[in-house]
């Protein structure tokens, strides 16, 4: 029962986001696969988190959507999710939760809300940063970047990040509750603000080291797609595999692994 109500579930928020125009048809299709696995597998503890990441990441793509316009133009990938980015953001907890359906052990649902926390963080980072009316810092050596360069860091969107992993951890110690389980909040809350910092400021590093960048031949701007200003871009630096999802996979994986040992300190 629990899979067939997964399913449902998830067929409604990924049949709305498509309509929506928040998921592309891939991308609806794997939300439908991940939520299905999320309540089948484990209950409202993990699938009401990731329901949390993607409703207030949603809305947030929302906000303001005009004045990110240009900013996007950067990105390799915009509000509209397709199949690589629901995997990159939720791929992983998706295996957390099986491994615990498998294996149980409060392990798992730690390294769930740090994962969880960390694309969270970073969306919410990117989104309401990118709004600041201050330039954004390097990661690496604090001089000013263009908005939406990779690798750029600033207050705004830096408290961003802090706020939505609280709120990650927040929302898990809730979903926990309703799901008949017994958490703490300072240690739910404490895991997702950890996880998230630590997700995000990686997800930054990796921006502005060892991800794959292109360099615009008309603004001179590094950026994340093949084409900017309407003319093909060249290749500028890093690695041929690391691509925004990978970074993100790997980001969020790190910030897993943070949570998990904050709330062993705790």
């Amino acid at each position: 029962m629990n899979w067939l109500i997964g399913a449902m579930g998830a067929l409604i928020v990924a049949g709305a986001a498509y309509l929506k125009k928040s998921l592309s048809l891939s991308g609806a299709a794997a939300a439908v696969m991940m939520g299905t696995v999320y309540y089948g597998a484990g209950n409202l503890f993990w699938f009401g988190t990731l329901l949390l990441f993607f409703m207030t990441s949603t809305l947030l793509s929302k906000y303001h959507q005009g004045s990110k316009q240009d900013l996007e133009k950067s990105y390799a990938k915009t509000g509209k999710r397709d199949a690589g980015q629901v995997f990159a953001n939720g791929g992983i907890g998706m295996v957390l939760c099986l491994l615990h359906f498998m294996y149980p052990h409060e392990a798992w649902k730690f390294l769930f809300i740090g994962v969880m926390a960390a694309v969270t963080a970073d969306t919410w980072a990117t989104e309401i940063g990118s709004l600041s009316r201050r330039p954004p810092r390097s990661i690496l050596n604090g001089k000013s970047l263009p908005p939406g360069t990779s690798g750029g860091v600033s207050w705004l969107g830096s408290t961003a990040a802090a706020l939505g992993g609280a709120v990650i951890g927040a929302g898990a110690w809730l979903f926990g509750i309703w799901s008949g389980l017994e958490p703490d909040l300072l240690t739910y809350a404490t895991a997702g603000l950890i996880g998230g910092l630590v997700g995000a400021f990686t997800d930054s590093w990796m921006g502005a080291t060892v991800q794959k960048m292109y360099r615009c031949t008309i603004c001179g701007k590094d950026v994340e797609v093949h084409q900017h200003c309407g003319q093909p871009t060249e290749r500028s630096g890093g690695w041929d595999w690391m691509t925004n999802d990978a970074v993100n996979l790997i980001s969020s994986l790190i910030g897993g692994f943070a949570a998990w040992v904050a709330a062993a300190f705790l």
